[in-house]
């Protein structure tokens, strides 16, 4: 089975969507996570439905599939990055991060994407850990229950410094229908696992997957080759569960060189799998362009 694999529009910032959709198909990826954003097909724009009707035509004439990532900065609150979340002490905000999740699901339903990754927030400061995760079951509960409805997959990702930031705390949830949404980095800076054994002890229960490189206990997704990861066992671990969804590259803070940095990644990828050490892989620094 050949893998399959995406770039994350996070990380194509300072592009138009379709002009970041056509970087990544010409660069020959399968697919894109889609980072629904103020520049990226709005969810709360007036037209919302229309354009993802159009983005879902667009994906079609390139051959894209798609995952929905959930994780723009100042959607919701221009004040406050990531607020609200599913565990905000105010009820009311607590709905609205739900109600964005609906939309994304039907974005997701739109677009036939094959999943809707989204994360459980950090409490804020006196907020009780116990009645948090109250909050947070209450609101996976509706989330997932929406989700089946539109027949969407929806997938939770364990994210560091969050309520929820390890394969244990998200197996501890017990919620039935949600999947895992695992970054393979966040294993690196938790320190939880090794990224290829978290591949195979959760193989039932992935929904999507992200990768990038990460140096071990420092959460910034780097270009593949500056951090830790062994993006080559990633993906034989992958391979070994007969892994058929996108396999997603995330690399937010590289959209000043998304130009350069798209198919890069994907040559990157595509040199781990090939077989013979001798091949060289190719320098994701060596096209590099000045931050502006």
């Amino acid at each position: 089975m050949t893998l399959r694999f995406a770039y994350n529009t996070n990380g194509a910032a300072n592009h138009r969507l379709d002009d970041a959709l056509d970087l990544i198909a010409e660069a020959g990826y399968d697919g894109v996570a889609l980072t629904l954003d103020i520049h990226h097909l709005d969810p709360f724009a007036q037209e919302w439905a229309r354009e993802a009707e159009r983005v879902a035509s667009r994906l079609e004439r390139l051959g894209l599939g798609s995952v929905i990532e959930t994780g723009a900065r100042f959607l919701l609150d221009p004040r406050h990055k990531h607020e609200p979340t599913l565990v905000t002490a105010d009820a009311a905000a607590r709905a609205r991060r739900v109600g964005f999740l609906k939309r994304a699901i039907d974005i997701g339903a739109i677009l036939r994407s094959e999943a809707v990754s989204f994360w459980a927030g950090v409490p804020r400061p006196g907020v009780d850990p116990d009645e948090a995760r109250g909050w947070l079951r209450e609101g996976l509960a509706e989330v997932v229950a929406y989700a089946g409805g539109r027949g969407v997959v929806p997938c939770l990702e364990p994210e560091p410094g969050m309520l929820v930031e390890t394969l244990d705390d998200y197996a501890a949830l017990g919620v039935d229908g949600l999947r895992l949404a695992l970054d393979t980095g966040h294993c690196l800076v938790t320190g939880e696992r090794e990224p290829a054994a978290a591949v195979s002890e959760f193989a039932d229960r992935i929904g999507t997957v992200a990768i990038e490189d990460m140096a071990r206990g420092i959460h910034v997704h780097l270009p593949f080759g500056e951090g830790d990861m062994d993006v080559a066992g990633v993906l034989a671990a992958l391979d070994a569960i007969g892994f058929d969804r996108l396999v997603c590259v995330e690399l937010s803070r590289e959209s000043h060189r998304a130009d350069t940095m798209i198919p890069l990644a994907l040559d990157y990828l595509k040199s781990c799998r090939r077989p013979g050490p001798e091949l060289p892989l190719p320098d994701l620094n060596a096209r590099e362009t000045p931050v502006r």
